[in-house]
């Protein structure tokens, strides 16, 4: 059993960086990718991006290209979410998800193969 933790949300102004957290405890996670998702109240679930288990291959969703990166440390079991030029659309609660493969498959975006999940944190971006 896996679980996830994500910390290093809260309010920060437009055009602000935030990094985020995701720390696993009961397995490591060095031979699973690792999602990162969003919601937004009102609206559905979004994938931000998808990081390989080596961290060396990351899968962006759209609205997130060029401002999003990830890191990943496999003897820490943590995984970062680094976001920058923040946007208030980009306000949501955020999750990630351990993915039962090592790599992001094409439809990460879905959510579909994330078997755990953690209980998410939330990013506000407001002036």
């Amino acid at each position: 059993q896996v679980q996830l933790v994500e910390s290093g949300g809260g309010l920060v102004q437009p055009g602000g960086s935030l990094r985020l957290s995701c720390a696993a405890s009961g397995s490591t996670l060095d031979d699973r990718a690792i999602g990162w998702f969003r919601q937004a109240p009102g609206k559905e679930r979004e994938g931000v991006l998808c990081i390989n288990n080596s961290g060396d291959s990351i899968a962006y969703g759209d609205s997130v290209k060029g401002r999003f990166t990830s890191s990943r440390d496999n003897t820490r079991s943590t995984v970062y979410l680094q976001m920058n030029s923040l946007k208030p659309e980009d306000t949501a609660v955020y999750y990630c998800a351990t993915a039962t493969w090592s790599y992001c498959t094409s439809w990460w975006g879905s959510g579909f193969g994330m078997d755990y999940w953690g209980k998410g944190t939330l990013v506000t971006v407001s002036s």
